[in-house]
């Protein structure tokens, strides 16, 4: 019977005593459980690049990045795109994370609620999804109702949608018109994919929107070009940037990132093309906000 539920639902064998282990070998035995993920995910990377340059296409043409999930994976959705508005700079409101029950389902369990295909269209109705978005579509188990009325509704419109699932041959996948199937297997705690799956999902998520993000300009060498500096932590952190950049000395980045309004992009076009604020904001406009085009134009 154990062989007939999906991946994610099977006991793990290796985990069959877990609770006769110490904190130590118990410690041991999840890393070495966990230490499968990313070569999971590595299978997956041609159909997440495929994802990273959706949503590169559709946000840089003025389209939204939707996330939509149920339990653990709607969280890690609304994680996801809570992150682009400090990191990037990215409009809050154009990272939308839906998950099933609203937003009490975040800290708290809404039972049932992901049962609902409707609810899924109907949430991405409320905020008006159209064709110029692009949608993420997370369930673990890949058989979430919620996830898949989402991506039936985004498909109807032509908008671009992308899976993460953690089992194979899943309905949710079948749905997406880019599937990424990280197969991460039975849990150490089974059926519990707030671990492994979940770690996989994370990652997945992590590559799809800061490789997006870089696609898009918003990352200069290895460097937040485009970090809100809107705390003492990330302040620094902006002046330690620019002067990473220019060579200056933190007194003069710190001079250049107040000139430039506390725009890290401006401060670093300022230096690099050796211009004020408004020739750097003006070229940084014309060149879709890319630092390096920015330079380089007169």
């Amino acid at each position: 019977m154990t062989s007939q539920l999906p991946p994610t639902e099977q006991a793990n064998p290796l985990s069959a005593a877990m609770d006769s282990l110490s904190p130590l070998d118990f410690a041991r035995l999840m890393n070495r459980i966990d230490a499968a993920v990313p070569l999971a995910v590595a299978e997956m990377l041609p159909q997440i690049a495929d994802g990273i340059q959706a949503i590169a296409d559709q946000v840089g043409a003025g389209g939204r990045l939707f996330y939509q999930g149920a339990g653990t994976s709607g969280r890690l959705g609304v994680l996801d795109a809570t992150e682009l508005v400090p990191t990037f700079s990215f409009p809050s409101e154009r990272a939308v994370a839906l998950i099933a029950g609203g937003p009490g389902a975040v800290t708290g369990s809404v039972e049932r609620a992901e049962d609902s295909a409707e609810q899924g269209r109907a949430d991405l109705v409320a905020h008006d999804f159209n064709a110029g978005d692009v949608l993420i579509g997370i369930a673990a188990s890949g058989r979430t109702p919620y996830v898949i009325g989402g991506l039936e509704y985004a498909n109807e419109l032509g908008a671009p949608t992308i899976a993460v699932v953690c089992n194979p041959d899943s309905a949710v996948a079948a749905t997406a018109q880019i599937p990424i199937e990280v197969v991460t297997g039975a849990e150490i705690l089974t059926g519990s994919t707030r671990l492994k799956a979940g770690t996989a999902q994370k990652m997945v998520l992590n590559m799809l929107s800061t490789g997006a993000m870089v696609r898009l300009g918003k990352v200069y060498g290895n460097l937040m070009i485009d970090v809100q500096p809107t705390n003492v932590k990330l302040e620094d952190r902006a002046i330690r940037i620019v002067d990473a950049v220019l060579g200056t000395g933190r007194g003069e980045a710190q001079r250049l990132l107040e000139a430039g309004g506390g725009k890290v992009k401006t401060a670093v076009v300022m230096g690099l093309a050796d211009v004020d604020a408004a020739e750097a904001e003006r070229r940084l406009a014309a060149n879709a906000g890319r630092v390096r085009d920015a330079v380089k134009a007169a």
